[in-house]
């Protein structure tokens, strides 16, 4: 694709979605029952307990998590009813929420799929090591942390459905990846306000690729997905690494040196296992 093109793709992504054209990915509906049911006042965990339960996959990774080390239960868990009164109301959005993102990186073609499938990986990653972060050297929501870290690039799927239609434009990997990097934390955003989520998490999709981002409130949610996600890209040869860490505010913020791997700290790493194994 020549820069006209791309040029011409791009003006129209960022005009259709101004003018509302564009399609954005919907959350799943258990996913939005769940959340409705727990901010209604005459509902009950009870409620929410049924709304899992009609979903059997749901409820099954329901009570894993909640047998897992990343809730350390005292004792075993065997049903939804108990799990979500063990976890309580925030802690359910959040879970939920994790575990039925992977139902939207569906593709329509190879190509694609093999894109979302990338994108869902680092996702993961990333989300599991924002929730060690979180849990470790914050105040944070673990929680809320590891969702964070599922929907930081969220912004790329709706970009990729567009360059289906595209043919060109997926053959060229390199134009691709650069739309994608110029325009997912806008469109990111514009998503995650759809859904109506709070403005720590719009703010993630917003600005997580902002390195030199200062807030004068800290250490937060963007934080701790800025550190997670260069931790993930350790070894790798994105573009990320080639930027000397030490002046990046969000790992003195969360009281981290730049040049330590937490993926190798021992309780660092069972952490990241415990939030890996329960989003796959």
């Amino acid at each position: 694709m020549d820069a006209a093109a791309e040029e011409k793709f791009l003006d129209k992504l960022l005009e259709d979605l101004e003018n509302d054209k564009l399609v954005l990915p919907t959350l799943p509906e258990v996913a939005l029952r769940v959340r409705d049911t727990l901010e209604d006042e005459d509902s009950s965990l009870m409620d929410v307990a049924k709304i899992i339960t009609s979903d059997a996959a749901l409820s099954a990774r329901m009570i894993q998590v909640s047998n897992s080390p990343l809730l350390r239960a005292a004792n075993p868990i065997e049903s939804v009813e108990a799990a979500v009164t063990r976890m309580g109301s925030n802690m359910i959005r959040n879970l939920v929420t994790s575990m039925v993102m992977e139902q939207m990186f569906q593709a329509t073609s190879d190509v694609t799929d093999k894109r979302l499938r990338k994108i869902w990986e680092h996702s993961t990653e990333v989300a599991a090591i924002a929730h060690a972060l979180a849990s470790q050297f914050t105040k944070l929501q673990p929680e809320q942390a590891m969702l964070a870290g599922l929907v930081h690039d969220i912004g790329a799927l709706p970009i990729l459905t567009r360059a289906e239609d595209h043919p060109e434009l997926l053959e060229d990997e390199a134009t691709l990846d650069r739309i994608i990097e110029n325009v997912h934390t806008t469109i990111g955003a514009e998503i995650l306000r759809k859904w109506n989520f709070p403005e720590e998490l719009i703010a993630v999709a917003e600005q997580h690729e902002d390195l030199d981002r200062n807030s004068d409130n800290g250490p937060d949610y963007v934080d701790v997905v800025i550190v997670a996600n260069l931790q993930s890209l350790i070894d790798s040869k994105h573009r990320h690494t080639e930027v000397d860490w030490n002046t990046v505010p969000a790992f003195a913020k969360l009281g981290l040196q730049a040049d330590v791997s937490v993926v190798d700290m021992d309780e660092t790493n069972a952490n990241i296992e415990a939030a890996r194994a329960a989003l796959s």
